[in-house]
This record gives C-alpha cells, structure tokens and sequence, in this order.
C-alpha cells in the first residue's frame, strides 16, 4: 500500500487496524465459498459488508457474525445466484478488494444524474402518471427502483435533461418538476402524506428505499393485499437478560438480499448486532441476532418489542415479488418508459415493483405486474400487452411467487418463544468450521 506523505507512523497504524482484513476460501466448504472479515469494530461495518456482497449479486448461505469487545468478526458462506461456488480469480479478487474498502462508507451513487425521491399511495396507473410528467418535462429517467408495500410507494430516480443530457440544475425546472409529481402522487386521497423531494443521491439506492418506507411508517399500515401463510415472516424478540442481549429470531422463505433488508433495518433503527448466525434449507431461513441499543442497552419494553416485529416484517416483506416478472429489453428512446407504462395501464395491470436502468444506449427494465385487484394477471392480457409492446422487447421471466387469496386463518400462527436461546448461535459455529466437537 502506497502511503500519502503527509501520514505520520501513528496515522498509517490507525488505518491499519481499521482496515478489514479478508480471506477467501474455497476448500473448508462442499457447496460454497467462505469468506471472513475481521476488522476493528464500529456501528455499521456489518451493513456496509453486507451490503457489498449484495451488490455483487452473491448469495448468503450460512453467516456467523460477531462483534463483542472492540473487534468485529464475519464468516459468510456464499455463491453466485446459480448456487455455484465463486472460481474466477478476477471476481474474488474484486471481492476481497471491495470488503476491504468498506470502512470508507462507499456508497452506490450515481454521478451526473439527478434524484428524485417520490412517496406516497399506491393506485393504479400512479406509475404511468409519473413517467408521463417526467416525458412532458423533458426528462430522461436513466435508472430507478420503484417498491410497494401495504398500500404505499417509495421510488428512487436518476433523471438527467433529455435534450442536453446533462443534470437537471435549474432550479425553476426542478421546482416544477417536484410540484407537479407531488400533485400526482397526492391525487385525490393522500393530501398530507405524498412527498416528492430533489436528494444528492449519496445513500445506497435500496437503502434509502427502506428508509423512505420506514418514515413513511408502512410498517403501521393494514395489508391491502394478504400474503400466504407459509410466505409470511415470523418474528419474535426475546431478552437475554443474563447477557443484557435483546434476542430477535426471524423464520422466513428464503431469497436474494434477504440479510441485507434486516440488517440495514436494524442499523437504520439504531441497533447494534453482537453476535448472529444465518442458516438457509431449501427455500426457508433462519436468521437469529443478538442486539443492544447503541448505548449498550437490550429492548426495554413490550411496545418496542412489536415495533421491532413490523419493522422487520415490514423490510422483509416490501422486497417480495407480487405478480408475474416482465423484463422489457429495447432500444433506449424518447418516451419510451411512459409508452409501457399507459400499456400497462391501460390494461389493468398494476406495478407492484419496479427496477430500470440503462446501459449503452439500451433499456434494461424489470416490472411485476398484477392485476387492480392484487391478483396475478390472466394470461390473455399478458399477451395482449406484449403484443403491443413488442414480443421480442417484453417477456415473461418468472411466475407469481406470492398468493393474495384470503388467509386460512385468521391469525398466522408465530414462533412462541425459543426452546432452547442460543442453539443455533453455537450449532453454526460448529457448522462454519469455527468450533471442533470433541464428542
């Protein structure tokens, strides 16, 4: 490492210690690459490695997470999204290289570009609107990842000048561009709630989503759509009174990025993780996590235990794909994403997620649909709506993963408490290869 001159000894000590240290391995483990970090501890280094695997499109298979006295240690067995450990020489270098930058808070910004942050109540149509304005005033959205959750809206946009190609810095146009989404996204029934605001684009794209979705507190909403039972999250949140740890144990259907929701929602909610282990099988996950408040202190009441179990729920639940997945691949043009968005509308379908971006010139965009009433769309009108969008540009990529028929039940059935505290946390240990068994 090349040292700038103006570091003395102690500086050059100081970076050492609090730059992580990685190692890959692709030996200790059957069906995964293990990675481990270890790095002086501070608030937010957990979310920030996570985040970079995220980032990186890996999955977490297993994860053993500790962080007691002043050093902080994660093991996390990952593959790529095929499930196939990680062989490239460039891509583990690129990893290791990525973990150990991440005391330097990196951020996926995107330079150039305005942002536009939008929240507010979901409808149908709402989206077609929106990027109705954005053509009328000239306005190229160049990436963006729109979430919905029990009857709400967040989004992220990068937009630049359609003729110019530049930001957006006028603040005459940017005041009406604000003004006149806010008045779409109010419509007729969220008068006080919607809100549309001009950021630096300096947080993390989906961290900032969940941001937006917890001050817009969708957490405390009724869901407009019901989800299976066995897709729903269970959580519960117990103290570890001999410890001073507040215990929260989350069973859950499996997926990409799923560590990443919960652990940025605990951050974001002023919690420090201690210890945690994640198992995966099959399609479910388990994840436990030992946590205090910054201060040092476990959860202290009931009324934050709960509100504890919706924020997580919630976080886990705003990523869970409704309806069927379109991927729409053309040619980048003028007007084109409010072009498929009236298709859509037009048609009854409603865009319960969203992800667009574009690259060289090319559209590369992700849509769920469903219908108005939360329900897959028929197939006909699925076909319909390629037919006029373009067969060869639109495409049905995956079916619907998450059903909205009445629940069963009337009340989903929880996990009433942990049978013994802590087993999995020393069975993981075992299983990473960090404890021997001398049975």
């Amino acid at each position: 490492m090349e040292w700038p001159g103006y570091l003395d000894e102690y500086e050059k000590l100081l970076v050492r210690m609090s730059t992580p240290r990685v190692a890959i391995d692709n030996a200790g483990c059957s069906n995964a690459t293990r990675v481990m970090i270890d790095s002086a501890r501070k608030h937010g280094i957990l979310l920030e490695a996570v985040q970079v695997l995220m980032d990186l499109n890996l999955s977490i298979k297993k994860a053993y997470i500790c962080s007691d006295g002043r050093w902080f240690m994660d093991v996390f067995h990952v593959t790529d999204l095929n499930g196939n450990k990680l062989t490239d020489e460039s891509v583990l270098g690129y990893i290791e290289q990525s973990l150990e930058t991440v005391h330097y808070g990196r951020s996926k910004s995107i330079e150039g570009l305005t942002a536009l942050e939008l929240t507010g109540t979901d409808r149908v149509g709402l989206l077609s609107e929106v990027f109705a304005v954005l053509s009328d005033l000239h306005c190229n959205v160049v990436d963006a990842k729109v979430w919905t959750h029990n009857g709400r809206i967040a989004s992220l946009m990068y937009v630049k000048d359609e003729d110019s190609g530049t930001p957006i810095q006028d603040s005459v146009k940017l005041d009406a561009i604000v003004g006149m989404l806010r008045n779409v996204l109010k419509g007729a029934n969220d008068i006080r709630s919607a809100r549309t605001s001009v950021s630096l684009g300096v947080t993390h794209t989906e961290r900032r989503l969940h941001q937006m979705m917890f001050v817009d507190r969708d957490y405390e909403r009724s869901p407009i759509f019901k989800i299976c039972d066995e897709d729903m999250p269970a959580v519960t949140v117990q103290n570890y009174l001999e410890k001073d740890y507040s215990v929260v144990n989350i069973h859950c259907k499996d997926r990409n990025k799923l560590l990443f929701d919960v652990v940025c929602t605990l951050t974001d909610m002023g919690y420090v993780v201690f210890h945690a282990t994640v198992d995966t099988a099959e399609d479910r996950a388990t994840l436990e996590f030992f946590l205090r408040h910054m201060d040092g202190t476990p959860i202290s009441s009931e009324a934050e235990k709960q509100r504890v179990i919706l924020c997580l729920q919630a976080a886990i639940e705003r990523r869970a794909s409704q309806g069927v997945k379109l991927e729409l691949c053309a040619a980048d043009r003028k007007g084109l994403l409010a072009e498929v968005m009236r298709t859509f509308r037009e048609n009854g379908l409603n865009v319960t997620m969203a992800e667009i971006s574009t690259t060289m010139g090319t559209a590369l965009n992700k849509f769920y649909v469903t219908d108005s009433n939360g329900n897959p769309p028929d197939q006909k009108t699925i076909e319909s709506v390629r037919q006029k969008i373009g067969l060869s540009n639109l495409k049905v990529k995956e079916l619907p993963l998450v059903c909205n028929e009445k629940l069963k039940k009337e009340d989903h059935a929880m996990v009433t408490g942990l049978s013994s505290l802590g087993s999995m946390f020393w069975r993981n240990l075992f299983n990473l290869g960090l404890i021997r068994s001398y049975s």
